[in-house]
């Protein structure tokens, strides 16, 4: 693969690993004490123009607040 390829799916999955991990962050803080509960957590990607779905779960343990 060509070296923009790469350097251009870097940034898209350093972009989409940032702004998710915010967006949990954000969430848990919002939600208070989540000590002890487990969440089920879900991206799905998809692109356009090619055939692709993929789905990754996993699981995200909450956190005191503060």
């Amino acid at each position: 693969m060509s070296d923009d390829f790469n350097m251009s799916m870097r940034k898209f999955l350093k972009q989409v690993g940032v702004t998710s991990q915010q967006a949990i962050e954000e969430a848990m803080r919002d939600a208070g004490d989540t000590t002890g509960q487990t969440y089920t957590a879900k991206v799905v990607l998809t692109v356009d123009g090619l055939d692709l779905e993929h789905v990754v779960t996993g699981q995200i343990t909450g956190r005191a607040d503060g």
